[in-house]
Protein backbone atom coordinates (compact mmCIF):
# COMPACT_ATOMS: atom_id res chain seq x y z
CA UNK A 1 0.00 0.00 0.00
CA UNK A 2 1.69 3.01 -0.85
CA UNK A 3 -1.19 5.71 1.44
CA UNK A 4 -2.56 8.40 -0.41
CA UNK A 5 -1.48 9.98 -3.58
CA UNK A 6 0.41 13.30 -4.20
CA UNK A 7 1.75 14.54 -7.36
CA UNK A 8 5.53 14.21 -8.03
CA UNK A 9 5.75 17.67 -6.83
CA UNK A 10 4.03 17.35 -3.60
CA UNK A 11 6.47 14.80 -2.86
CA UNK A 12 9.02 16.60 -3.54
CA UNK A 13 7.92 19.48 -1.80
CA UNK A 14 7.40 17.75 1.41
CA UNK A 15 10.70 15.56 1.16
CA UNK A 16 12.56 19.05 0.92
CA UNK A 17 10.41 20.16 4.08
CA UNK A 18 11.60 17.48 6.31
CA UNK A 19 8.30 16.09 6.37
CA UNK A 20 8.94 12.74 7.76
CA UNK A 21 5.47 11.19 6.62
CA UNK A 22 6.02 12.00 3.06
CA UNK A 23 9.22 10.81 2.85
CA UNK A 24 8.30 7.49 4.14
CA UNK A 25 5.62 7.26 1.44
CA UNK A 26 8.18 8.37 -1.12
CA UNK A 27 10.12 5.97 -0.33
CA UNK A 28 7.61 3.06 -0.52
CA UNK A 29 6.60 4.07 -4.22
CA UNK A 30 10.19 4.62 -4.97
CA UNK A 31 10.44 0.56 -3.63
CA UNK A 32 7.64 0.00 -5.45
CA UNK A 33 7.59 -2.74 -8.59
CA UNK A 34 4.90 -1.41 -10.16
CA UNK A 35 5.33 0.08 -13.26
CA UNK A 36 2.83 3.38 -13.09
CA UNK A 37 4.67 3.78 -9.51
CA UNK A 38 8.18 3.98 -11.16
CA UNK A 39 7.34 6.42 -13.33
CA UNK A 40 5.95 8.65 -10.53
CA UNK A 41 9.33 7.45 -8.49
CA UNK A 42 11.58 8.41 -11.63
CA UNK A 43 10.18 11.98 -11.66
CA UNK A 44 10.36 12.23 -8.36
CA UNK A 45 14.07 11.86 -8.50
CA UNK A 46 15.17 14.00 -11.67
CA UNK A 47 13.44 16.77 -9.59
CA UNK A 48 14.94 16.14 -6.16
CA UNK A 49 18.85 15.60 -7.86
CA UNK A 50 19.86 18.81 -7.50
CA UNK A 51 19.01 19.09 -3.76
CA UNK A 52 21.20 15.59 -3.17
CA UNK A 53 25.18 15.20 -2.34
CA UNK A 54 25.66 17.37 1.21
CA UNK A 55 25.10 14.41 3.27
CA UNK A 56 28.14 12.06 4.81
CA UNK A 57 27.04 8.34 3.57
CA UNK A 58 28.40 5.66 5.69
CA UNK A 59 28.37 1.74 5.45
CA UNK A 60 28.34 -0.17 8.22
CA UNK A 61 29.11 -3.94 7.86
CA UNK A 62 29.96 -7.24 10.05
CA UNK A 63 29.09 -10.48 11.10
CA UNK A 64 26.04 -11.24 12.71
CA UNK A 65 26.23 -10.80 16.08
CA UNK A 66 28.62 -8.07 16.09
CA UNK A 67 26.38 -5.61 17.47
CA UNK A 68 25.12 -3.61 14.22
CA UNK A 69 22.14 -2.51 15.22
CA UNK A 70 23.39 -1.18 18.80
CA UNK A 71 25.95 0.54 17.16
CA UNK A 72 23.74 2.57 15.09
CA UNK A 73 21.79 3.63 17.67
CA UNK A 74 24.43 4.38 19.73
CA UNK A 75 26.37 6.64 16.87
CA UNK A 76 23.32 7.72 15.48
CA UNK A 77 22.27 9.29 18.79
CA UNK A 78 25.94 10.25 19.81
CA UNK A 79 26.01 12.33 16.39
CA UNK A 80 22.55 13.98 17.10
CA UNK A 81 23.21 15.03 20.94
CA UNK A 82 26.67 15.68 20.12
CA UNK A 83 27.53 16.87 16.99
CA UNK A 84 23.96 18.41 16.10
CA UNK A 85 23.61 16.30 13.43
CA UNK A 86 20.59 14.64 11.74
CA UNK A 87 20.74 11.48 11.18
CA UNK A 88 18.88 8.77 9.12
CA UNK A 89 19.05 4.91 9.21
CA UNK A 90 18.73 2.25 6.25
CA UNK A 91 18.12 -0.38 8.34
CA UNK A 92 18.37 -3.53 5.41
CA UNK A 93 16.65 -6.54 6.44
CA UNK A 94 17.36 -9.71 4.86
CA UNK A 95 14.64 -12.06 2.84
CA UNK A 96 13.93 -15.03 3.29
CA UNK A 97 14.54 -17.94 0.33
CA UNK A 98 11.60 -19.41 1.37
CA UNK A 99 8.48 -16.75 1.66
CA UNK A 100 11.19 -13.90 0.51
CA UNK A 101 9.38 -12.00 3.46
CA UNK A 102 11.44 -10.14 6.00
CA UNK A 103 11.13 -9.69 9.61
CA UNK A 104 11.69 -5.71 9.39
CA UNK A 105 12.34 -5.10 12.80
CA UNK A 106 14.74 -2.37 13.09
CA UNK A 107 12.84 0.06 14.47
CA UNK A 108 12.24 -1.56 17.48
CA UNK A 109 15.99 -2.79 18.27
CA UNK A 110 16.51 0.96 17.72
CA UNK A 111 14.08 2.62 20.15
CA UNK A 112 16.33 6.09 20.71
CA UNK A 113 16.23 6.99 17.27
CA UNK A 114 13.15 5.73 16.19
CA UNK A 115 11.47 8.21 17.93
CA UNK A 116 14.24 10.89 17.99
CA UNK A 117 12.76 14.61 16.02
CA UNK A 118 16.24 14.21 14.37
CA UNK A 119 16.42 10.63 12.99
CA UNK A 120 14.91 8.60 10.36
CA UNK A 121 14.78 5.15 10.55
CA UNK A 122 13.87 3.40 7.60
CA UNK A 123 13.79 -0.88 7.66
CA UNK A 124 13.77 -2.26 3.84
CA UNK A 125 14.07 -6.38 2.72
CA UNK A 126 16.67 -6.94 0.46
CA UNK A 127 14.30 -9.31 -2.05
CA UNK A 128 16.96 -11.28 -2.14
CA UNK A 129 19.04 -8.60 -3.36
CA UNK A 130 23.02 -9.47 -3.53
CA UNK A 131 25.17 -7.03 -1.81
CA UNK A 132 23.43 -7.13 1.47
CA UNK A 133 21.56 -3.74 0.38
CA UNK A 134 18.30 -3.51 -0.68
CA UNK A 135 17.73 -3.31 -4.23
CA UNK A 136 16.73 0.60 -4.19
CA UNK A 137 18.83 1.91 -1.37
CA UNK A 138 21.18 4.27 -3.30
CA UNK A 139 17.28 6.17 -4.25
CA UNK A 140 16.07 6.06 -0.75
CA UNK A 141 19.63 7.78 0.38
CA UNK A 142 18.93 10.18 -2.26
CA UNK A 143 15.77 11.29 -0.74
CA UNK A 144 16.99 11.15 2.62
CA UNK A 145 19.68 13.73 1.10
CA UNK A 146 17.39 15.77 -0.17
CA UNK A 147 15.37 16.17 3.17
CA UNK A 148 18.21 17.60 5.14
CA UNK A 149 19.85 14.13 6.76
CA UNK A 150 23.86 15.10 7.47
CA UNK A 151 24.48 11.45 7.60
CA UNK A 152 22.88 8.74 6.14
CA UNK A 153 24.02 4.92 8.18
CA UNK A 154 23.20 1.77 5.85
CA UNK A 155 23.42 -1.15 7.73
CA UNK A 156 23.67 -4.15 5.85
CA UNK A 157 22.98 -7.40 6.38
CA UNK A 158 26.53 -8.49 7.17
CA UNK A 159 29.81 -10.06 6.05
CA UNK A 160 29.54 -13.26 3.51
CA UNK A 161 27.81 -11.46 0.17
CA UNK A 162 29.25 -9.15 -2.26
CA UNK A 163 29.66 -5.90 0.06
CA UNK A 164 31.07 -4.32 -3.35
CA UNK A 165 27.62 -3.40 -3.60
CA UNK A 166 27.64 -1.63 -0.68
CA UNK A 167 31.27 0.19 -1.31
CA UNK A 168 30.03 1.74 -4.69
CA UNK A 169 27.13 3.63 -2.77
CA UNK A 170 28.94 5.33 -0.11
CA UNK A 171 31.88 7.76 1.04
CA UNK A 172 33.16 5.81 3.89
CA UNK A 173 33.12 1.75 4.69
CA UNK A 174 32.95 0.74 8.08
CA UNK A 175 33.79 -2.91 9.33
CA UNK A 176 32.38 -4.00 12.75
CA UNK A 177 34.34 -6.72 14.30
CA UNK A 178 34.55 -8.85 17.73
CA UNK A 179 37.19 -10.11 19.82
CA UNK A 180 37.67 -13.51 20.89
CA UNK A 181 35.16 -14.72 18.42
CA UNK A 182 37.28 -17.30 16.58
CA UNK A 183 40.07 -16.33 14.44
CA UNK A 184 39.67 -12.84 13.95
CA UNK A 185 42.39 -12.50 10.60
CA UNK A 186 41.23 -15.71 8.95
CA UNK A 187 37.49 -14.76 9.77
CA UNK A 188 36.62 -11.84 7.53
CA UNK A 189 37.36 -12.33 3.38
CA UNK A 190 40.73 -10.30 2.22
CA UNK A 191 38.05 -8.54 -0.49
CA UNK A 192 36.38 -7.33 2.23
CA UNK A 193 39.46 -5.89 4.33
CA UNK A 194 40.67 -4.17 1.35
CA UNK A 195 37.46 -2.19 0.76
CA UNK A 196 37.29 -0.86 4.54
CA UNK A 197 38.42 2.80 5.54
CA UNK A 198 38.01 2.16 8.88
CA UNK A 199 37.76 -1.15 11.55
CA UNK A 200 35.64 -1.08 14.65
CA UNK A 201 36.20 -3.46 17.41
CA UNK A 202 32.88 -3.60 19.40
CA UNK A 203 31.75 -4.69 23.11
CA UNK A 204 35.29 -3.44 23.74
CA UNK A 205 34.33 -3.45 28.21
CA UNK A 206 34.86 -5.57 31.04
CA UNK A 207 36.46 -8.94 30.61
CA UNK A 208 36.64 -8.17 26.97
CA UNK A 209 38.71 -5.50 26.98
CA UNK A 210 42.32 -7.24 26.58
CA UNK A 211 41.39 -9.06 23.98
CA UNK A 212 40.18 -6.42 22.46
CA UNK A 213 43.21 -4.70 22.40
CA UNK A 214 45.11 -7.92 21.19
CA UNK A 215 42.80 -7.77 18.08
CA UNK A 216 43.74 -4.37 17.13
CA UNK A 217 47.50 -4.93 17.58
CA UNK A 218 47.56 -7.80 14.95
CA UNK A 219 44.69 -6.18 12.99
CA UNK A 220 47.02 -2.68 12.57
CA UNK A 221 49.76 -5.12 11.60
CA UNK A 222 47.67 -7.32 8.81
CA UNK A 223 46.58 -3.56 7.49
CA UNK A 224 50.13 -2.96 6.91
CA UNK A 225 50.26 -6.08 3.95
CA UNK A 226 47.27 -4.41 2.21
CA UNK A 227 48.34 -2.73 -1.09
CA UNK A 228 47.75 1.19 -0.52
CA UNK A 229 44.43 2.78 -1.14
CA UNK A 230 43.35 4.62 -4.11
CA UNK A 231 42.32 7.49 -2.03
CA UNK A 232 45.90 7.46 -0.32
CA UNK A 233 44.08 7.00 2.92
CA UNK A 234 45.26 4.21 5.36
CA UNK A 235 42.34 2.56 7.35
CA UNK A 236 42.44 2.74 10.87
CA UNK A 237 41.62 0.06 13.84
CA UNK A 238 40.12 1.35 17.05
CA UNK A 239 37.93 -0.14 19.50
CA UNK A 240 34.26 0.58 21.01
CA UNK A 241 31.87 0.06 23.14
CA UNK A 242 28.34 0.88 21.45
CA UNK A 243 26.56 -0.39 24.54
CA UNK A 244 28.22 2.43 26.93
CA UNK A 245 28.84 4.98 24.43
CA UNK A 246 33.02 4.23 24.38
CA UNK A 247 35.28 5.33 21.45
CA UNK A 248 32.22 6.64 19.32
CA UNK A 249 33.93 10.03 19.01
CA UNK A 250 37.73 8.52 17.64
CA UNK A 251 35.30 6.70 14.94
CA UNK A 252 33.77 10.24 13.92
CA UNK A 253 37.03 12.06 14.16
CA UNK A 254 38.21 9.03 11.99
CA UNK A 255 35.19 9.57 9.65
CA UNK A 256 35.72 13.24 9.64
CA UNK A 257 39.73 13.22 8.77
CA UNK A 258 38.93 10.58 5.50
CA UNK A 259 36.52 13.14 4.34
CA UNK A 260 38.81 16.18 4.50
CA UNK A 261 41.70 14.42 2.94
CA UNK A 262 39.82 13.14 0.24
CA UNK A 263 38.31 16.00 -0.80
CA UNK A 264 41.14 17.87 -1.06
CA UNK A 265 42.59 15.37 -3.55
CA UNK A 266 39.61 15.40 -5.31
CA UNK A 267 39.00 11.46 -4.39
CA UNK A 268 35.77 12.25 -2.55
CA UNK A 269 34.40 13.91 -5.39
CA UNK A 270 35.84 11.45 -8.47
CA UNK A 271 34.33 8.94 -6.33
CA UNK A 272 30.99 9.75 -6.06
CA UNK A 273 30.90 10.37 -9.97
CA UNK A 274 31.75 7.25 -10.68
CA UNK A 275 29.09 5.74 -7.90
CA UNK A 276 26.36 7.76 -10.61
CA UNK A 277 27.81 6.20 -13.55
CA UNK A 278 27.96 2.71 -12.16
CA UNK A 279 24.25 2.76 -11.03
CA UNK A 280 23.29 4.15 -14.49
CA UNK A 281 24.57 1.06 -15.69
CA UNK A 282 22.65 -1.31 -13.03
CA UNK A 283 19.66 1.07 -13.99
CA UNK A 284 19.91 -0.75 -18.06
CA UNK A 285 20.16 -4.11 -16.80
CA UNK A 286 17.64 -4.07 -14.48
CA UNK A 287 15.18 -2.18 -16.86
CA UNK A 288 16.66 -5.14 -19.61
CA UNK A 289 15.45 -8.05 -17.13
CA UNK A 290 12.29 -6.44 -16.44
CA UNK A 291 11.38 -6.14 -20.38
CA UNK A 292 12.67 -9.67 -20.98
CA UNK A 293 10.29 -11.29 -18.29
CA UNK A 294 7.52 -8.70 -18.50
CA UNK A 295 7.03 -9.80 -22.17
CA UNK A 296 3.73 -11.27 -23.14
CA UNK A 297 3.99 -14.65 -22.89
CA UNK A 298 7.45 -15.12 -21.33
CA UNK A 299 5.92 -16.36 -17.98
CA UNK A 300 4.52 -19.48 -19.68
CA UNK A 301 7.29 -20.01 -22.19
CA UNK A 302 9.75 -20.14 -19.05
CA UNK A 303 8.04 -22.53 -17.43
CA UNK A 304 7.85 -25.18 -20.43
CA UNK A 305 11.67 -24.29 -20.80
CA UNK A 306 12.31 -25.49 -17.38
CA UNK A 307 10.01 -28.42 -17.75
CA UNK A 308 12.03 -29.53 -20.43
CA UNK A 309 15.16 -28.96 -18.53
CA UNK A 310 14.06 -30.83 -15.99
CA UNK A 311 13.13 -33.84 -17.93
CA UNK A 312 16.59 -34.12 -19.59
CA UNK A 313 15.69 -33.08 -22.86
CA UNK A 314 17.39 -30.14 -23.43
CA UNK A 315 20.56 -28.13 -21.50
CA UNK A 316 19.94 -25.22 -19.66
CA UNK A 317 22.62 -23.36 -22.05
CA UNK A 318 19.84 -24.83 -25.02
CA UNK A 319 16.69 -23.44 -23.00
CA UNK A 320 18.11 -20.04 -22.62
CA UNK A 321 19.09 -19.57 -26.24
CA UNK A 322 15.24 -20.85 -27.06
CA UNK A 323 13.95 -17.72 -24.77
CA UNK A 324 16.45 -15.15 -26.21
CA UNK A 325 16.31 -16.36 -29.83
CA UNK A 326 12.99 -18.00 -30.25
CA UNK A 327 13.69 -18.86 -33.61
CA UNK A 328 16.21 -21.21 -32.87
CA UNK A 329 13.66 -23.77 -31.22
Amino acid sequence: MIGKRFSPEEYVKGVLNGDKVVLGRAITLIESINPADQDISDKILNLLMPHTGKSIRIGITGVPGVGKSTFIESFGTYLIKEKGKKVAVLAIDPSSQLSKGSILGDKTRMEQLSVNDKAFVRPSPTNLNLGGVAAKSREVLLLCEAAGFDVILIETVGVGQSETTVKGMVDFFLLLMLAGAGDDLQGIKRGIMEMVDHIAINKTDGDNTKASKEAQKQLKNALHFFPPAQSTWQPKVTTCSALIGVGLDQIWKTIEDYCSLTKSTGYFEKQRKNQNVKRMHEFIIDALSRDFYDKDGMAQKINEIEELIKAGKISPYQGGNMLFNPKSD
